[in-house]
């Protein structure tokens, strides 16, 4: 497969997570098919296009947290939309034992 091939496995992965749910960087690989490929998870969503409708923000590292800095723009933008999914920061973390998405 190419990695096109895999980033298109990856986005409809990622498209599939509903409102109100996370999914960490391994889980997306392994629900796509790939895993042990969550960096690639990264490199694609790093280079979505500004306009694209793939929820990114739902997408967050095995410890429950963002992975931007914190206090970047990007980590303000990824909280302010989760949290408009009902998705609540605690601690500086994510409860992935209640936001996990596991289909």
């Amino acid at each position: 497969m190419t990695t096109p091939e895999l980033q298109q496995k990856i986005l409809q992965t990622i498209a599939s997570i509903p409102k109100g749910k996370l999914c960490t960087y391994g889980k997306i690989a392994e629900l796509a098919g790939l895993p042990r490929y969550a960096r690639l998870v990264g490199r694609t969503l790093k280079n979505l296009p500004p306009c694209s409708k793939i929820p990114w923000h739902r997408v967050i590292n095995s410890q429950g947290r963002i992975s931007f800095p914190e206090g970047s723009d990007a980590f303000l933008k990824q909280q302010q939309r989760l949290e408009s999914e009902g998705v609540i920061l605690s601690g500086g973390k994510y409860n992935l034992r209640h936001y996990l998405w596991n289909p």
